[in-house]
């Protein structure tokens, strides 16, 4: 009986081209995702956008020709009150986004200034309340006991507080000091605890966690599981909470500015020039709705791309 040989399988060929990664990061994912959403991109792009404006309000001042303090008499009308002169609050080639009534300052440097302070009022603050919210929450959550009770006690005496009404309270007491410093201090001062439950209740979660567990029978010691073992692993709620505390920043800093308790002429915020344009709405609403559309504009970013992120990096959280 013969046997025929079977001969062996061709080899698969090998697909042409160069070889592709066989994975991504976990922030490369995140970035793609963030990406994909259309509410996000514009988001991210109207941040990035008002940041790099805060930041070059100097250079960009100085290109429109005019510092946020000078004065242009030639620009407003004695006769009309001080009214700006020519159409639009007095818009044009001398004054891109035209010039305050009575004064004739320059409202394009007096916007980018003023973006510059609120701005960096909103995220010094920010990151006030984010770290010292972490720091209560991760040590609440990790060593129970007493240190929860303490913790917990200080979060519900916090949140218990009117805050506005003791900003104002806090804001007009003070006078000759630092407005930006106090505001940044003051703002921050009632702002932890949110953030500090959030981390708490993470922190809860993952405590008895295997890797933990193995941790410390490994002899580790508390900061070094709280660092290297529990904080990477609630960074992504923190993250999506604090970009969704900026907008919020941004608007109380604007509350208190319009209340006349924060920032004090002749230093500009938005919302101490939305204060200011109010008398003047019906005369020349250029004026109010230049710095009215700025602070919309920014909230409206921060709040589209904080709850993008807080989609992706907690989604449990962010459909509770």
């Amino acid at each position: 009986m013969s046997t025929t040989p079977i001969e062996p399988a061709a080899a698969p060929v090998a697909a042409a081209g160069p070889a592709k990664p066989s994975g991504r990061g976990p922030w490369r994912l995140v970035w793609d995702q963030l990406w994909a959403k259309g509410s996000a991109r514009f988001g991210l792009i109207m941040v990035v956008v008002l940041v790099l404006l805060a930041v070059l309000a100097g250079p960009l001042s100085a290109l429109g020709g005019w510092s946020p303090e000078e004065f242009d008499k030639r620009a407003i009308d004695a006769y009309l009150g001080g009214a700006p002169k020519g159409d639009f609050g007095g818009i044009g080639a001398r004054h891109w986004l035209g010039v305050e009534p009575i004064t004739g300052r320059d409202l394009f440097a007096r916007v980018l200034h003023g973006g510059q302070v609120s701005l960096l009022i909103a995220f010094v603050a920010t990151a006030v309340v984010v770290i010292a919210g972490t720091l209560a929450g991760i040590a609440a959550g990790y060593f129970g006991g007493r240190v929860d009770s303490l913790l917990s006690r200080l979060m519900d005496l916090t949140m218990s507080f009117p805050s506005l009404i003791f900003m104002i309270a806090m804001m007009s007491v003070a006078k000759d000091v630092n407005r930006i410093l106090l505001m940044t201090l003051v703002i921050g001062l009632f702002g932890w605890p949110g953030i500090a439950r959030v981390v708490r209740g993470q922190t809860l979660s993952l405590k008895h966690r295997e890797y933990v567990e193995a941790a410390k029978v490994g002899g580790a010691r508390s900061w070094r599981i709280l660092t290297r073992e529990i904080l990477p692993n609630v960074s992504g709620p923190i993250i999506a909470y604090t970009t969704l505390l900026i907008p919020g920043m941004i608007a109380t800093e604007a509350a208190l500015s319009y209340l006349g308790v924060g920032v004090r002429p002749p230093t500009a915020s938005w919302g101490q020039m939305i204060a200011e344009s109010i008398v003047f709405y019906e005369t020349d609403p250029t004026y109010f709705l230049i710095p009215t559309v700025f602070l919309f504009l920014a909230v409206l970013a921060f709040t589209l791309l904080g709850d993008a992120l807080r989609d992706i990096l907690d989604p449990r959280g962010g459909r509770s």
